[in-house]
């Protein structure tokens, strides 16, 4: 072959070979492009989702609130669950919500709608007491308790704060005592062969310890303390339902006893057999009903429990309940 033919094939390589870095360059190009369309696409999708999901659970959203805004309604307020400091049925829920409803003046009525076992003595003291001082804040405003499913201890303390407590037939009302429970592993311990060592600088600083055996003077003192509580429980409750109530033919209204609604109705816990709806028909007279449950949204209350001190999640698993309305 000549020099001018070698010198030609030699040009067509490196032509093929520019052609095909020049394709692979494209090619990268390409597929970066597109890379990067599918990534701005991911996080827009994952940005509208996270938008959506805040939306749907910030607590100042009330799609429907806004419903009815500028009309006479009845303001719905749900008691729901366990009625704890980290619960939705929270006193600082309850009562924010029942302050939201009664600062609306175009709320007529408010109805509490109720569904809970009870729970923690100090926060049904709280919503009782706001409740009692809204109502005198507010006179021409009325609360009803709707108890649903269940009414019962701390939930029922809540009730009693209302000018009028409505219960279906078959809801189950009462239960006005405290209960406190633990358990005691003194036994098991001396089964296996473990000692158990406590170091306190007072006397009963460990009364409650379950790994210790009990005491005649602690268990006194403690049953003390029991006492003070449910006798708390029965004054609220005398001092809200008044000569409704009757206590004096039925002194086992306090004995931590439940009853049917019909029964309740009876024994005056409640005052009529009645849904919310009907409530706010037939007695508030604003069949309207707006929502001002006031809930934590999840990752609040996700962040709440993570905060929780393990001391208080050890004694819960070691079988420490305290003084409960339930």
């Amino acid at each position: 072959m000549s020099d001018e033919g070698k010198v030609s094939g030699a040009a067509s390589g490196d032509d093929k070979s520019w052609k095909l870095l020049e394709k692979t360059l494209l090619a990268s190009v390409h597929e970066q492009r597109s890379s990067r369309r599918w990534g701005i696409f991911f996080k827009l999708l994952t940005f509208v989702y996270l938008f959506g999901a805040l939306a749907l659970f910030m607590p100042g959203l009330d799609l429907k609130k806004s419903a009815a805004a500028g009309s006479e309604h009845t303001a719905l307020i749900e008691v729901k669950g366990m009625i704890m400091a980290d619960e939705n049925a929270s006193a600082d829920n309850v009562v924010g919500s029942l302050r939201a409803a009664f600062e609306d003046e175009k709320t007529k009525g408010v109805v509490l709608r109720i569904n809970s076992p009870g729970g923690s003595p100090v926060q049904s003291g709280y919503i009782y007491d706001e409740i009692k001082r809204l109502r005198g804040e507010h006179p021409d405003v009325k609360v009803y308790a709707v108890i649903t499913d269940l009414g019962a201890s701390g939930a029922y303390y809540i009730a009693s704060a209302a000018d009028q407590i409505y219960a279906d037939k078959a809801s189950l009302v009462g239960s006005i005592g405290v209960t406190a429970a633990t358990f005691g592993f003194v036994g098991v311990m001396e089964k296996v062969g473990v000692d158990r060592r406590v170091y306190t600088s007072g006397a009963h600083k460990a009364f409650l310890d379950p790994f210790q055996p009990q005491k005649a003077e602690e268990t006194q003192f403690w049953q003390g303390v029991l006492e003070t509580t449910h006798k708390q429980f029965i004054d609220s409750v005398k001092k809200g339902r008044g000569d409704r109530l009757k206590s004096a033919e039925h002194p086992e209204l306090f004995s931590g006893l439940i009853w049917s609604g019909e029964q309740a109705l009876g024994l005056g816990l409640v005052d009529a057999l009645g849904s919310a709806s009907y409530v706010a028909r037939e007695v508030i007279g604003a069949k309207e009903i707006v929502d001002y449950t006031r809930q934590d949204n999840p990752l609040d209350r996700f962040a709440k429990k993570l905060g929780t001190s393990v001391a208080e999640r050890m004694s819960i698993w070691m079988g420490f309940q305290g003084p409960s309305l339930r």
